[in-house]
C-alpha cells in the first residue's frame, strides 16, 4: 500500500521533538523492529524525519501514526485498513492517539547502533512482566540482520538477533498430526489475549533462548496448570500455525518447547527442595510412589509438552508423576505398569488417531487400573476399549482432574 501523508503540523507539542530511531519507536509501541520495517515497506508508515547524518528518525506525527495503527490492529482491523486509518487519520485524531495510547506489550531493544543503510542492528529481549492486549500478528516476510547475536555482560552464549522468515501463512502447520491440528479449535480461538502469549511466540521465531527463558519463569509457588494452559499451550498453538523459513539448526518450535521443558525441571527441582525443607516426604518416599502416575505417549510420537506439564502440575498438588520416554511396545509398557503399579496411567498424544495398542495391552492386563486417554479431536474416540476404567478426555484441565480425583480416592 503506497500513499501519502497529509502535512504534518508544523507547530504543537507533538512536532518538537527532534525524532526518534526505530528502536525507541519500537520500545514504545511494544512490537519488534522489524514489524516497523514491514509497516514502513508495505504502508508507507516509516519515518519522515532525519538526522544531520541522514539517518531516518521518527517524528511525533509518525509516532502517533503508528499508535493508531497499533490500536486499531489489537482491536482486530486488518492490518492494510489499519495502516489507511492511521495515513489519514486528523490532528485530533493524532493528538488523542498520542495522549491516551494503553500499555503495549513491552520489547527491550539493546545496541541503537545505526549504520549508513539505515537498519539498525538489534537484539530483543521481551519482558516477561507485562501483561497487555494482544497484538495482530503481520501476514508477511519479514528479514532481519543474518550476522550472529551478542553476548550479554560476557557470560550469556550467543543468539541470532533476527532471521528471514516468513510469517503467519494460514493453516501452515494443519497438513499433518501437527499440535495445532489436535483438537476442534484453533490457536485464534483458544489463546487468551495476553501480551506475554505474543511475546513469548516472537521470542521463538526470533530464536532468542533468553527471551523464551524469562518469559517461561515459574516460580515454586506457581500453578503449572495455569502456566501451560494460559501460557504455553496458547503460544504453541500459534507458533504451530507458523510457516517459517528457517535456516540450519533453527526450529522455532523447538527453541519454545526446550524453554518450557528447562522452566518445568527448574520448577520441579524448587518445589521438591521447598517441601523437603519445610518437612515433607522426598520425591522417592513410600508413602509418595505408592501414588504415581505413569504417562505414556503414543507410540512413534514425541512426548508431547503436555505430557511435562501434566506431571509438574500432579506434583504441584503433592501428586508423584513418571513420564515414559523412549521406544516403549505394548509388551514394555505392561512390564512398566507391572513393576511400578501405578494408581493411573495417562497417554498423552496430540495425534488426531493415534495408536491406542498400549492402551488396549495395558487394559487387558490390568481391567482395573484407571487410564486416561487426551483425545481432543473425535476420530479416535471409537477406538478405545469399552470398559468403566478407561475413560477419554478432551482437555488438559479435564484430564489432570480426573488423575486427581482418581488418587484422591485411593
Amino acid at each position: 500500500m503506497t500513499s501519502s501523508r497529509p502535512a504534518q503540523n508544523s507547530g504543537g507539542s507533538r512536532t518538537s521533538s527532534p525524532g526518534l530511531a526505530v528502536a525507541a519507536v519500537a520500545r514504545r509501541l511494544g512490537v519488534a523492529p522489524a514489524t516497523l520495517r514491514t509497516w514502513d515497506r508495505r504502508y508507507g508508515l516509516g519515518p519522515s524525519g532525519r538526522t544531520a547524518g541522514s539517518h531516518r528518525r521518527y517524528t511525533p506525527d509518525d509516532v502517533a501514526r503508528l499508535l493508531v495503527m497499533r490500536r486499531l490492529t489489537l482491536e482486530g482491523v486488518a492490518p492494510v485498513d489499519a495502516a489507511r486509518a492511521a495515513v489519514e487519520a486528523s490532528e485530533a485524531e493524532l493528538e488523542v492517539a498520542a495522549r491516551t495510547a494503553p500499555a503495549l506489550p513491552a520489547v527491550q531493544v539493546e545496541d541503537e547502533s545505526e549504520e549508513e543503510s539505515g537498519e539498525p542492528e538489534f537484539a530483543e529481549k521481551f519482558l516477561g512482566t507485562v501483561e497487555a492486549p494482544d497484538g495482530a500478528d503481520e501476514q508477511a516476510v519479514e528479514a532481519g540482520p543474518a550476522s550472529g547475536g551478542e553476548r550479554s555482560g560476557g557470560e550469556q552464549p550467543e543468539e541470532p538477533r533476527g532471521r528471514a522468515r516468513l510469517r503467519a501463512l494460514p493453516g501452515g502447520a494443519t497438513g499433518g498430526d501437527a499440535p495445532a491440528a489436535a483438537g476442534p479449535r484453533s490457536a485464534s480461538a483458544a489463546a487468551p489475549t495476553s501480551g506475554r502469549v505474543s511475546a513469548l511466540v516472537d521470542a521463538a521465531l526470533a530464536y532468542s533462548r533468553t527471551a523464551c527463558d524469562n518469559l517461561l519463569v515459574l516460580g515454586p509457588e506457581g500453578d503449572p496448570a495455569t502456566w501451560w494452559t494460559e501460557l504455553v499451550e496458547p503460544a504453541w498453538l500459534r507458533l504451530s500455525e507458523r510457516t517459517v523459513l528457517a535456516g540450519p539448526g533453527e526450529m522455532p518450535e523447538v527453541v519454545l518447547a526446550t524453554a518450557a521443558l528447562r522452566a518445568l525441571r527448574h520448577y520441579t527441582e524448587e518445589f521438591e527442595r521447598v517441601m523437603v525443607e519445610a518437612g515433607g516426604p522426598p520425591a522417592n518416599h513410600p508413602s509418595r510412589m505408592r501414588k504415581i502416575v505413569l504417562v505414556f505417549a503414543a507410540p512413534d510420537e514425541v512426548v508431547p509438552l503436555s505430557a511435562h506439564a501434566l506431571a509438574a502440575a500432579l506434583a504441584a498438588q503433592g501428586s508423584m508423576a513418571r513420564i515414559v520416554t523412549g521406544p516403549a511396545s505394548t509388551h514394555r509398557s505392561v512390564e512398566l505398569v507391572t513393576m511400578v503399579r501405578p494408581t493411573a496411567v495417562v497417554l498423552a498424544t496430540t495425534q488426531n488417531k493415534p495408536d491406542l495398542d498400549v492402551v488396549h495391552a495395558v487394559n487387558e492386563s490390568y481391567p482395573e487400573l484407571p487410564i486416561f486417554v487426551g483425545l481432543r479431536a473425535d476420530a479416535a474416540a471409537t477406538d478405545l476399549p469399552f470398559g468403566p476404567t478407561v475413560q477419554r478426555v478432551r482437555s488438559f484441565t479435564g484430564l489432570l482432574h480426573e488423575v486427581l480425583a482418581v488418587i484422591k480416592a485411593r
